[in-house]
């Protein structure tokens, strides 16, 4: 069988695999896959089982996270890691991380099929808990196998079950005691190169009419997730000149942020500004009362650390003058970041390379979303990414990846390792 029709094979296992971990999730109008809880490790269980399938050996970490290992026989060189996640935020789409993972599956199937033995081993990696939603703190599972979690997130706790995340990963069957230790799970310099495949984020790829992309850069990203203003309450009718109005300065401090944006963007500064939570208390706000409490929440991205270094002095000297104009305290609160990631030079050329020996269509494209893949580069593991055209972008219900679009991704990921580890 030919390296084209092994790959075309794999369609309906990952049709399979796909619509296996819809009805997983499915959560009227869209998908939830909670992180450390039944959608995720449901979904977990149905990876596994396709990866023992093939041969492959499985293995949970001390982060809970799911290891599926094509082993070479006398592996000639460090391994390789195809890594997603499989959690999802609250009803959102069903592509976002999974796609991944079964891209992972449907490689080495292909390769498998194909008559191809490795010359060094290729592994499956299922990461726990990429979205931030569940925490507070998102990119979990590679932090966890990085020794990249910040100080005190064991302690954080989870948004529906209230469990800490030690006693999250305990109940998974990870071992946080050794997460406290702060020592990789992995050597990062035993890792050959770590590819993640997943779906764009932004329309680009359907502007340019191909279905997938070359990821140049991942933005790292600097979060608070709970901005507390703290104001005054009043009657509706005070004059302004004497109001201490919270919800107001959410407002002036969200316009501040975004004429930030713009003026970075018109220097030639890319970033990009969300404000997710933003609310006057839901137990006792009130069409007749000027609130004195707001809360908000906010992500600042960009594409370099000094960069996001600027920003957060810049996010602090606004804060500041919000502050005093409208005569309230603005608490930032927990905070937590990511760092860029920058895909590796030889790994974009190679992947390139692998999808014109597809005769695939591929651009180059800086994705506009933090991955786990981040976490890799970050601590000097090569990197790279395809991502998936997706017509209706992701975290919301409607994500419409073709899976004809991710057979071509994964007929670049065969061709690639078919070169690097066949």
């Amino acid at each position: 069988m030919t390296l084209n029709e092994a790959i075309a094979a794999q369609k309906p296992l990952v049709q399979q695999l796909l619509d296996g971990v819809a009805a997983i999730g499915a959560d009227p109008p869209g998908i939830t896959r909670d992180a450390y809880g039944r959608g995720e490790n449901t979904a977990q269980d149905l990876i596994r089982k396709a990866g023992e399938a093939l041969g492959m050996q499985a293995s949970i970490d001390a982060g809970a996270n799911l290891s599926l290992r094509w082993a070479a026989e006398k592996p000639e060189a460090p391994t390789i890691i195809i890594g997603s996640h499989l959690d999802s935020i609250v009803q959102g789409g069903n592509f976002d991380g999974a796609a991944g993972v079964i891209a992972g599956i449907g490689a080495v199937a292909a390769l498998q099929v194909a008559g191809i033995t490795p010359r060094r081993d290729i592994e499956v990696l299922a990461l726990r808990c990429e979205e931030a939603v569940w925490f507070g703190l998102g990119l979990i599972g590679s932090r966890c196998l990085l020794a990249r979690l910040p100080p005190g997130a064991l302690e954080l706790r989870h948004a529906r079950t209230g469990k800490t995340l030690a006693e999250s990963i305990a109940v998974a069957g990870g071992d946080p005691a050794q997460l406290r230790q702060g020592k990789p799970l992995r050597d990062p310099a035993a890792i050959g190169a770590y590819l993640e495949v997943h779906i764009e984020q932004a329309p680009q790829l359907i502007e340019a009419d191909v279905p997938i992309a070359i990821c140049l850069a991942n933005p790292g990203n600097l979060r608070h997730p709970f901005i507390r203003i703290t104001g005054e309450d009043a009657h509706t009718g005070l004059p302004h000149r004497f109001r201490r109005d919270a919800a107001l300065a959410g407002a002036d401090l969200s316009l501040c942020l975004e004429k930030l944006w713009l003026e970075e963007e018109v220097a030639g500064r890319h970033m990009a500004v969300t404000i997710g939570r933003f609310h006057t208390p839901v137990d006792r706000h009130s069409l007749t009362a000027v609130s004195g409490d707001f809360e908000m929440s906010l992500d600042l991205r960009a594409y370099d650390a000094a960069h996001l270094v600027a920003l957060e002095a810049k996010l602090q000297a606004i804060v500041a003058t919000v502050a005093a104009r409208r005569r309230v305290t603005i608490t930032l609160g927990e905070r937590s970041s990511a760092a860029p990631g920058l895909m590796d030079g030889t790994l974009v050329t190679g992947l390139a390379d692998a999808a014109a020996s597809c005769d695939i269509k591929a651009t180059k494209l800086y994705s506009p979303g933090t991955h786990d893949a981040n976490n890799f580069a970050a601590a000097g593991v090569k990197t790279g990414m395809l991502l998936v055209r997706n017509q209706n972008g992701s975290h919301n219900p409607h994500e419409a990846m073709e899976t004809d679009d991710l057979m071509a991704a994964i007929a670049v990921l065969v061709q690639f390792l078919a070169k690097e580890a066949g």
